[in-house]
């Protein structure tokens, strides 16, 4: 038997001959190799040889800069096949322009820069530019969009600072009307709650709510929301706690709408005997946060000025300088325990939550012996709202602020809390968190940025007990993820953020949730031009 192998590899033949299958019975060991085994062997390698000179040839003839063949599609996986390397230096020549660090000053004044993906395709397709210029191109068409984007991002958010910031003519009528009301009408300057209804406030059988705003609108929703989803009304005590300004206006409100049988007080600060007598460090720390905060990095002006941050810190930095932080509405909480010294247990709501439930409840938890019952904000399905920890809030640059706490440590949330005021009596919470708000202040705000929680984070810490996150969900005034449905079923749903639901720039699916508890036919809601949507 012979083999015989054509030089172009196209024929294989195979003659039979005397002495061959004697010739290949050879001996490996103890066993004899079959002649079938032995052909069948050779014709594989002769079919692989074949592929092989093909394939090289193939590439050969596509060259570098085609991809059409099997040959190619080797290069670009880059397999090494009998120790070739199929290499292309095209991805390489594409990174190393894209990694090249640009001035962004290098584009003001250029016309030549594509303004869109298709431009930049018909241009690409009209030069028939090779990969260098392709990547040059492409690099110069992203950073402008880049920049442009970054300035909307700004814009937006400066745009939203001033919305939030500022008081809505809506709310600043419905004050004045409301002012001018209690000074003609006597049925706006009633006694809050009637003299008979004064010992429900110290009486610790009941419910006892506690709110402090200087939003008309805004608390006027909060406590309809709370009366009307209650099951005992007639066991719920709302304490309303306001400034000065506010608390005529605050007083004609709930006077002319009463939510009986619940019972509503409507107190300003300097109406407690704690707060009249000497001084007192909240407002003190809030004169100087005053002071600290009017200068906090060059003003909204010079924050939106600089051109190296990214957008979102921009955007924490302006909302540093809200007003809300230096209220003394947003601290007034601290000082619970000495604003009712006759109360057990309180549940402090904020005035940009909304009732959806009973909360009676929440006197039947028992909260261990901690002070603060809360909605811990570090694990839960909305990955943006529930992932807060204390790195979320709090420097831990900072050595004060890194020897002290674990920056993993979970978060918690104001906004709906139970507070035990005999077990807060216990404590230095307070002192606690007027120290930090010192240290804070001497360190330039370099402890944390803005609000009331992370100085709540650390007075409250070891104190605070987890209850289920049913009662408080959050997010609902910075993030439109959250579906109506989801809100809906919340018991106290919190539009914490800047988009509050009494602003135009309030999430319109989510605004009505709010907006059901407004009577837009009141004359004093009508008269001020409030409506159920912006």
């Amino acid at each position: 038997m012979q083999l015989y192998i054509s030089p172009s590899l196209r024929h294989i033949s195979v003659f039979p001959g005397k002495g061959f299958k004697e010739f290949i019975k050879v001996k490996v060991g103890s066993r004899r190799v079959s002649y079938r085994v032995l052909f069948y062997s050779l014709l594989f390698f002769t079919f692989l040889l074949r592929f092989v000179f093909v394939l090289t040839a193939v590439d050969t003839i596509d060259g570098e800069n085609k991809c059409s063949t099997i040959g190619c599609l080797g290069k670009r996986l880059r397999p090494g096949i009998l120790g070739r390397r199929l290499d292309s230096n095209v991805p390489e020549v594409i990174y190393q322009i894209l990694e090249e660090p640009m001035n962004k000053d290098e584009l003001q004044g250029r016309s030549d820069v594509p303004q869109t993906l298709e431009d930049f395709m018909a241009e690409i397709k009209k030069s028939k530019s090779d990969a260098k210029t392709f990547a040059v191109k492409l690099r110069e068409m992203v950073t402008l969009l880049e920049q442009r984007t970054r300035t909307a991002k700004i814009q937006e958010y400066l745009y939203r600072h001033v919305a939030s910031s500022s008081i809505p003519k809506q709310l600043h009528c419905l004050a004045l009307k409301l002012a001018n009301e209690h000074s003609t009408n006597a049925a706006a300057r009633l006694q809050l709650p009637s003299a008979e209804l004064v010992p429900a406030l110290v009486d610790n059988s009941y419910f006892h709510f506690v709110l402090a705003s200087d939003n008309v609108l805004a608390a006027s929703v909060v406590a309809t929301s709370l009366v009307r989803n209650s099951l005992r009304p007639q066991k719920v005590v709302l304490h309303i706690i306001t400034d000065r300004k506010t608390y005529y206006p605050m007083q004609a409100w709930f006077s002319l709408h009463p939510l009986s049988p619940a019972i509503i007080e409507v107190k300003a600060l300097h109406h407690f005997d704690w707060f009249s007598k000497g001084k007192v460090p909240v407002l003190e720390a809030m004169e100087k946060d005053q002071r600290v905060r009017s200068q906090f990095r060059g003003g909204s002006s010079a924050i939106v000025a600089n051109n190296t941050e990214k957008p979102q810190v921009i955007a924490a930095k302006l909302q540093a300088l809200s007003p809300k932080y230096n209220s003394v509405m947003n601290h007034i909480r601290i000082h619970l325990p000495e604003l009712f010294p006759s109360l057990n247990k309180v549940v402090f709501l904020d005035d940009d939550i909304v009732v959806q439930t009973d909360l009676s409840p929440l006197w039947d938890i028992d909260i261990n012996g901690k002070v603060n019952g809360a909605v811990e904000t570090c694990r839960g399905e909305d990955t943006f709202v529930m992932s807060k920890r204390f790195k979320s809030y709090l420097n831990f640059s900072h050595p004060l602020i890194s020897k002290n706490f674990d920056p993993n440590e979970c978060a918690w949330a104001y906004g709906m809390n139970i507070f035990d005021l005999d077990a807060w009596r216990k404590t230095n919470i307070s002192l606690s968190y007027h120290y930090w708000l010192e240290q804070n202040l001497k360190s330039d705000l370099s402890l944390w940025q803005l609000g009331t929680l992370p100085p709540g984070l650390i007075a409250f810490h070891g104190h605070v007990y987890v209850i289920d996150s049913f009662w408080h969900m959050l997010g609902l005034g910075y993030q439109d993820n959250t579906s109506f449905a989801d809100a809906e079923s919340a018991g106290v749903i919190h539009f914490n953020g800047r988009a509050k639901p009494w602003l135009e720039i309030a999430f319109p699916q989510l605004r009505p949730l709010w907006a059901k508890y407004v009577n837009f036919s009141d004359k004093f809601i009508k008269s001020c031009h409030i409506r159920a949507s912006s």
